[in-house]
């Protein structure tokens, strides 16, 4: 008799979703993981006898599917949820909203966990963040087991000032979020295998050219990825062109962060050549259709892809749900124009695959033997993932983030049957629940 193959979990699904170049869907399928990736894949008949797991997770009443990458977030900005998406654009261009400015490290963590403790419940695997004080967003994702790309939020000009309509670039300001940055990246850089420090400018209106031309030297000195918002609204774009006599994109590839190390969120307000000139530079757009299209508006996601960028999705702390920003992605490009023609399939990979490649992950967003092991299992017995037929069009058009039961990080089981297994998901709640109160209060009396 053949000994079996000791391995660390061995997960069980009435459905795997690979996620591989041949969209295939496996059925009545087993995923051994061992030392932090995927050993083996394939029917459970056949690799239940094979291995001797010291965890088995999952039954024929789960679905797996890679885990979620979600490529733009400020997790501390779930402090704002409902109550600014009826007001206008981002918080940081809003009066009487809590700035990240005046949020202590300790404010900005406590806040950073929920968002984190979010997007784990609902299978993101890798997300990126940044936003003030990157250490305590990069603890928040370390301790909660997610592979993060962390970044502290670079700009000189004062949000409060810009929430009353001024706007002033202030060169002391921009050198002490230099400063912030150069100090997360000396504390961070190696020190965790899950977190991947990144620079993370804010925008090109609401940075100088001179603190992006430092930015553009920080990156080119460390070879991190930049991480920024690019032409989101109307009103950056005519900022900068009033300011620099170009447009926000021109302006980025004039001080050499227009490139493959350029991860660019929104993307939106772009004409024929700025999409080209994107694409051609080889940059990634982190494309957020819920938050978009709550401002009435839809990028050019199809047409970044077309002319060469690499398209990932993310929520932008709208919502933690990327089973939503899927389903919104296939609907706005269609509204859009791109018909039948971009369905359930694209959006998984734009997903998955797409935000992997995005922060040059070569083996991470597909259920392939040898990748890390990040991988989802969702509740098949819930009535919305019923009858299971199509997978990707099943978990596209009708899963959502409550679906999500199990989900494996890097080899590790981090949400057992729905609960997180590093922290207390209550008592993270109730400390972020306590920081907003407060920090409403402050800003109703400013």
């Amino acid at each position: 008799m053949t000994p079996q193959i000791a391995c660390d979990i061995l997960l069980r699904a009435g459905a795997a979703v690979l996620g591989d170049d041949t969209g295939g869907v496996l059925r009545d399928a087993a995923i051994a993981v061992d030392a932090g990736r995927i050993l083996d894949i394939g029917p459970h008949d056949v690799l239940a006898p094979r291995y001797a797991p010291r965890r088995r997770i999952g039954s024929a009443a789960h679905i797996a599917l890679p885990g979620l990458v979600n490529t733009h977030n400020h997790t501390p900005l779930a402090l704002v949820r409902g109550r600014v998406e009826d007001r206008g654009f981002a918080p940081a261009y809003l009066a009487g909203v809590p700035q990240g400015d005046a949020l202590s490290a300790e404010e900005a963590y406590l806040l950073a966990r929920l968002g984190v403790y979010e997007l784990l419940r609902f299978g993101t695997t890798t997300l990126v963040d940044f936003y003030r004080h990157p250490e305590a967003l990069a603890r928040a994702a370390a301790e909660a087991g997610l592979r993060g790309f962390i970044g502290g939020r670079i700009m000189d000009v004062d949000t409060t000032r810009l929430g009353h309509g001024e706007r002033r670039h202030d060169p002391a300001l921009g050198r002490a979020m230099l400063a912030e940055t150069e100090t997360f990246l000396a504390g961070w850089t190696g020190r965790h295998p899950l977190i991947t420090p990144a620079l993370g400018p804010h925008a090109a209106d609401t940075c100088s050219p001179a603190l992006l031309a430092e930015v553009a030297a920080l990156a080119r000195a460390t070879g991190l990825g930049v991480h920024t918002h690019l032409h989101q609204s109307p009103g950056e774009v005519e900022v900068v062109q009033a300011r620099d006599g170009c447009r926000p994109v021109e302006l980025f590839d004039r001080l050499g962060l227009l490139g493959p190390r350029l991860l660019a969120g929104h993307c939106i307000w772009m004409q024929p050549d700025d999409i080209a000139r994107v694409g051609a530079s080889g940059a990634a757009v982190a494309h957020a259709p819920i938050g978009n299209a709550a401002h009435g508006a839809i990028a050019p996601a199809l047409a970044l892809e077309a002319a060469g960028a690499c398209i990932s999705l993310c929520t932008d702390t709208k919502s933690g749900d990327m089973f939503e920003a899927m389903r919104c992605a296939v609907q706005v490009a269609r509204i859009r124009g791109a018909g039948f023609g971009f369905g359930a399939a694209d959006a998984l990979r734009w997903a998955t695959r797409g935000g992997a490649t995005a922060l040059g992950l070569d083996d991470v967003g597909a259920l392939i033997p040898g990748w890390r092991a990040d991988i989802v299992l969702l509740d098949a017995t819930m009535p919305n993932l019923r009858p299971l037929s199509d997978g990707p069009g099943l978990i596209v058009h009708s899963a959502n983030g409550g679906n999500v039961d199990y989900v494996v990080v890097d080899g590790a089981l981090v949400l057992d049957a729905g609960r997180p297994c590093r922290f207390d998901a209550t008592e993270v709640i109730a400390a972020a629940q306590a920081v907003t109160e407060r920090l409403w209060q402050q800003a109703e009396r400013t």
